[in-house]
């Protein structure tokens, strides 16, 4: 019996679609973190960025049980693209964009894999990534759109033009210019990371 952790995606996905339900648990042990932090850093609230993450995988399920799943190897970038257009849909239903705003809500460090040390380590890394998601918050939504998706999401440029639809180098400028202007803020506001 094979060890469904040294599988491909590729391997894992006919595995699952051969009946191994386990295939698709390690599946979504592998992505978990990354597609619920992209959700969580678009949506901004905890609750529905679950509903949206169990959705995805609802919708991929669907999807390999028909037999409809074409993009063989890129799973990632074909399961961030249903997470992407889930949050999207939402906005759509709500009847309105995603708010840039800022928030107190650190629920994002529960998901992101930091190693173990120390509580004054700890507490000093949270400042830090509280800092910087509140910058995030402030940038232009096509900015920190392509900044989650590239950092958080660790997508290609590609992947981002293609899951934004828009060029290359269009997502290539708006990650130039947001970073532009997180760089301008740490300099005004003068923070230190």
């Amino acid at each position: 019996m094979k060890c469904l952790k040294n599988l491909t995606d590729q391997q894992l996905v006919r595995s699952y679609m051969d009946g191994d339900s386990n295939a698709l648990a390690t599946l979504v042990t592998r992505y978990k973190d990354k597609i619920f932090t992209s959700i969580y850093l678009l949506v901004k609230d905890k609750y529905l960025a679950e509903d949206i993450f169990q959705d995805v995988f609802i919708r991929i399920i669907d999807t390999l049980k028909s037999g409809r799943y074409t993009d063989e190897g890129k799973f990632l970038p074909w399961a961030m693209r249903i997470a992407h257009n889930l949050c999207v849909d939402h906005f759509r239903k709500v009847k309105r964009s995603p708010s840039i705003k800022t928030s107190d809500d650190r629920d994002i460090f529960e998901v992101l894999n930091f190693s173990e040390a120390g509580a004054d380590q700890r507490m000093m890394a949270d400042q830090s990534h509280d800092r910087v998601r509140k910058m995030i918050d402030m940038l232009p939504e096509d900015q920190r759109e392509v900044i989650i998706l590239r950092h958080y999401a660790d997508l290609s440029f590609k992947e981002i033009a293609s899951l934004t639809q828009c060029s290359i180098n269009t997502a290539l400028g708006r990650m130039r210019y947001g970073l532009i202007n997180l760089r301008k803020m740490m300099t005004e506001k003068q923070i230190a990371l």
